[in-house]
C-alpha cells in the first residue's frame, strides 16, 4: 500500500499562484506538509490574489510569497521567510515559467533570452538557493519539464530547448545528488488542463467554429494521445516521488497519454 504522509515536511512550490503548482501545492499539503506557494508578483495583481487565496483556503500551513525566480536575491528572501516561518525545507519543486510559441522567425532574442532566464535559469537559481536545506535535511528536488525537451515541435522552438536543457539538468543534479543525499527527479507533463490549455482550445473552437467538446476530441486525435491530462496526476506523481517513490532518482517521468514516442 502506498503512503503519502509527508507530516512535518516544508515544500516551496514555485509558480504555484494557479495550474499545476497550485494543485501541486494543495496535494503536498493535503498529505501533511507545510507549503510555500511562490508566485510573481505581476502588475494586475492577479497571480497574488490566487495565490493568497490558495493559501486562505489552505490554512496556516501554508503561505503565499513573492518572489521573481529570475532575480536570485528574492529567491534568497522567498528561502529565508520560509525558514523562519516552517523551519528547515525538504522539499522543491520547480514549477514556474512559461515560454512563447511561434513561428521560429518571428521569435526575438528577447523572448528566448526570457524563456531561458524564468523557467531554465530559474530553475538554477532556485535549486542553488535550496541545495543547502535539501542536503541537511535529505531532502528532495523535482523539476518540472515538458515533452517538448524530447519531442519539439515547430511552433515550441523555445520550450524544447528550455526543457530539453532541464532534463540534462536533471542529470547532473542527481549524480551531485548522490554524494549529499539529495533527490533529484524531473516530470514532464503532456497536455494538462490548465487555463493556459483552455485559452488554446478556447482559440480552436472559435476559428473552426465548434463546440469546445468537439474542439477537445480534435486535438486528443491531431496530438496521438488518449486524452488531456488533469493538474491532480502530476501533482499526485509529485506527492509519490517525495515518499514511497524515493528510490526513483535522476528519473524523466513523462506523463503525457503517450504523447512521447520516442524511447
Amino acid at each position: 500500500m502506498v503512503t503519502i504522509d509527508l507530516s512535518g515536511k516544508i515544500a516551496i512550490v514555485t509558480g504555484a499562484g494557479q495550474g499545476l503548482g497550485q494543485c501541486t501545492a494543495t496535494v503536498l499539503h493535503a498529505a501533511g506538509a507545510n507549503v510555500v506557494i511562490n508566485f510573481f508578483d505581476d502588475p494586475s495583481g492577479g497571480n497574488r490574489r490566487r495565490a493568497e487565496e490558495t493559501a486562505a483556503r489552505l490554512g496556516e500551513r501554508a503561505v503565499a510569497i513573492a518572489a521573481d525566480v529570475r532575480d536570485g536575491a528574492q529567491i534568497r528572501q522567498m528561502f529565508a521567510v520560509a525558514e523562519e516561518r516552517f523551519g528547515q525545507v525538504n522539499i522543491v519543486v520547480n514549477n514556474a515559467g512559461a515560454t512563447k510559441r511561434g513561428e521560429f522567425v518571428e521569435l526575438t532574442e528577447e523572448d528566448w533570452a526570457d524563456g531561458f532566464a524564468l523557467k531554465f535559469f530559474g530553475a538554477v537559481r532556485v535549486t542553488r538557493a535550496a541545495w543547502p536545506h535539501l542536503r541537511e535535511s535529505h531532502g528532495s528536488v523535482i523539476h518540472i519539464s515538458g515533452i517538448g525537451g524530447r519531442t519539439p515541435g515547430a511552433q515550441f522552438a523555445i520550450g524544447g530547448s528550455v526543457n530539453a536543457a532541464l532534463l540534462s539538468f536533471t542529470k547532473a543534479l542527481a549524480e551531485m545528488g548522490l554524494r549529499d543525499g539529495v533527490q533529484v527527479n524531473c516530470i514532464s507533463p503532456g497536455t494538462i488542463r490548465t487555463e493556459r490549455y483552455s485559452k488554446r482550445l478556447e482559440t480552436m473552437a472559435r476559428e473552426q467554429g465548434i463546440a469546445m467538446n468537439e474542439a477537445e476530441a480534435a486535438f486528443v486525435k491531431a496530438q496521438r494521445v488518449s486524452r488531456i491530462g488533469e493538474p491532480s496526476e502530476i501533482a499526485g506523481m509529485v506527492a509519490y516521488l517525495v515518499t514511497e517513490g524515493r528510490f526513483l532518482h535522476g528519473s524523466i517521468i513523462d506523463i503525457d497519454g503517450g504523447a512521447t514516442k520516442t524511447v
